[in-house]
């Protein structure tokens, strides 16, 4: 039996016995890796890849907008972003953390505050829709250590427990005093409805309110 292997035609390399015009594999990829550095390095050069990083970093920022405002009496300038809540810029641009944030969804009443004497939920209230408006919060209802008479009610009746609701409470009770609907305790409990106290010291509160709007 023979040992020996067939054999097949196998074309010769590039520069043996004749020359090719077709590239080799080692320079076709040699010459793709040059042009396709020149063209990346030309981009950057030319600023097109800077351009589009730039370019890019613009669109992820989210629109922002400079609103004026009074708060408490103090005019305040600042820039937010337009999907920013009322209740967001008081308590996490101002430090005013007395508006609580319970449900944020508007059900709770524990972000009560007044916008232009009426009450609103802060965080159903876009701040830069607030231009020129004025605010007041719970911690603007006080003059100095005297308390508001509201506030003072709150302490006769023993209107509060674990007093998270009770800023919301507070300012509510006072726009409701102001509106004038506190005729007897009916109507104060349906003027007072859109504030939840998970404590159950309604009747305690209605009271305060009573109180305070009698002797105004």
């Amino acid at each position: 039996m023979s040992a020996e292997q067939p054999e097949f035609d196998v074309p010769p390399p590039a520069g043996v016995g004749g020359s090719s015009s077709a590239p080799t594999r080692r320079t076709f990829i040699a010459t793709s890796t040059a042009v396709g550095g020149a063209v990346v390095a030309g981009g950057v050069i030319g600023g097109t890849v800077l351009a589009d990083a730039e370019e890019a970093t613009a669109a992820e920022r989210p629109p922002s907008s400079r609103v004026s405002l009074t708060i408490n009496g103090t005019r305040r300038t600042v820039t937010v972003d337009n999907r920013t809540s009322l209740l967001d810029l008081l308590r996490e641009h101002l430090g005013l953390t007395g508006s609580k944030k319970g449900c944020n969804a508007g059900a709770c009443g524990a972000c009560t505050v007044l916008v232009d004497g009426q009450r609103h939920n802060a965080c159903l209230t876009l701040a830069v829709r607030l231009e020129g408006a004025e605010v007041t919060t719970v911690e603007g209802l006080a003059k100095g250590d005297q308390l508001h008479p509201l506030q003072q009610a709150f302490i006769d009746q023993d209107a509060f427990q674990c007093g998270y609701c009770t800023p919301g409470q507070i300012v509510s009770g006072v726009g409701c005093i102001q509106e004038g609907h506190t005729g007897s305790p009916e109507e104060i409990r349906e003027w007072m409805s859109g504030n939840v106290c998970r404590c159950g010291c309604y009747v305690k509160i209605v009271r305060a309110v009573e109180q305070t709007a009698a002797r105004k």
